[in-house]
C-alpha cells in the first residue's frame, strides 16, 4: 500500500474536522477570543495526527465502518496537544519553540497556556460524548482515554519523567516512563478504535498488544533521533532531552542496543497482526514507519 497517500488521506480528514471545531469554538460567545486563539495556536500549528490516524487504522482492521470513529479519533489529537502545551511549560521543560514555532505560552503567556491545554482537554471528552455511537460504547471510549492520559497514564510518565529530570534512573524507570508519557496515549489510541468497531475481547487484547509495542518504539526512536538527528515529531532541537538531563534509551542502553530494541518491538507488533487480514496493512506500514523515521 501507498502508506504516504493513506497518511495525508487521513491526516486531512482529522485536520478538516478540527478546522470546523476550531471554527465553532470561535463562534461561541461565551469562550474568550484569547482562549479560542491560544487553543487553535497548538490545535493547528501542524503535526502529522498519529495518534488520530491509529485510531482510525484500528478501526478499520476491526472491521468498523461507520462515521463515528472520526470525532473520536480527532479528540485523541485535542489531548495530544494540551499535553505538548503544558509539556513545554517553565515548570515543566521549558521549550521556546514547537514544530518551528514559538511555543504556546511564549506568545500567549503562560496563564494562558496551562487554560487553552485545560480547555482542549476538557473538550477532548466533550467531542466523544456527542459521537454517533451508543452510550455504552462512548462509555468505555471515555474510561479508555481517561485512563491513557490520567496518572496511571501520560500524566504518571510525564510526573516519574520529572522526578529524575538530573538522575540516573533505573532501567525499569525509564521504561515506565517511555511505556506511560508516550506509549499510553499511542496504546489508548488503537484501543479505542477497536471498541469503537465493537471487537471482541480477544481482538481487543492482540490490537493492544500492538499498541504497547509500537507505543515504546515510537518514543525509543525519539530518543535515537534526538541525539542523531531533529525529532521530527516533537519539532525540538537535537539533543535538547540530553542536555536537560533527561533519562532517555540511549543514555540508559546505549544507542546502538536501543536501535535493537525498537527494531524487535516493531517486529513484535507486525507478528501480533499476523491473524489479521489486509485491512491492517496501514496498522503494519505505520509500524515500519516508526521504526523508518531513524534513517
Amino acid at each position: 500500500m501507498n502508506l504516504s497517500a493513506y497518511l495525508e488521506g487521513k491526516r486531512k480528514t482529522v485536520d478538516n474536522f478540527l478546522k470546523d471545531y476550531i471554527s465553532l469554538r470561535k463562534k461561541q460567545k461565551d469562550c474568550p477570543r484569547q482562549l479560542s486563539k491560544s487553543m487553535a495556536y497548538s490545535l493547528m500549528a501542524g503535526g502529522k495526527r498519529i495518534r488520530p490516524i491509529l485510531a482510525l487504522a484500528s478501526y478499520e482492521a476491526a472491521g468498523g465502518r461507520s462515521d463515528g470513529i472520526l470525532p473520536v479519533a480527532a479528540s485523541l489529537e485535542l489531548v495530544h496537544t494540551y499535553s505538548l502545551i503544558h509539556d513545554d511549560l517553565p515548570a515543566m521543560d521549558n521549550d521556546d519553540f514547537r514544530r518551528n514555532k514559538p511555543t504556546n505560552h511564549k506568545v500567549f503567556g503562560e496563564a494562558s497556556a496551562i487554560l487553552a491545554g485545560d480547555a482542549l482537554l476538557t473538550d477532548a471528552f466533550d467531542i466523544i460524548s456527542r459521537a454517533n455511537a451508543s452510550p455504552a460504547k462512548l462509555l468505555k471510549v471515555i474510561r479508555e482515554l481517561a485512563f491513557a492520559g490520567g496518572p496511571e497514564g501520560m500524566v504518571g510518565g510525564q510526573t516519574a519523567d520529572i522526578i529524575f529530570e538530573g538522575k540516573k534512573a533505573k532501567k525499569k524507570d525509564i521504561i515506565y516512563i517511555h511505556t506511560h508519557k508516550t506509549g499510553a496515549l499511542i496504546r489508548g489510541a488503537v484501543r479505542i478504535g477497536a471498541i469503537m468497531a465493537g471487537s471482541s475481547p480477544a481482538k481487543i487484547e492482540v490490537l493492544t498488544t500492538y499498541g504497547e509495542k509500537t507505543g515504546l518504539a515510537f518514543q525509543i526512536i525519539d530518543d535515537i533521533l534526538d541525539i542523531i538527528g531533529t525529532k521530527e515529531e516533537l519539532g525540538k532541537a537535537t539533543g535538547a532531552d540530553s542536555a536537560k538531563g533527561k533519562n532517555t534509551y540511549p543514555s540508559s542502553f546505549g544507542l546502538k542496543e536501543s536501535e535493537r530494541i525498537a527494531e524487535q518491538l516493531v517486529n513484535e507488533s507486525l507478528e501480533a497482526l499476523k491473524g489479521f487480514g489486509k485491512k491492517a496493512d496501514p496498522l503494519r506500514e505505520i509500524a515500519k514507519y516508526i521504526l523508518s523515521r531513524r534513517n
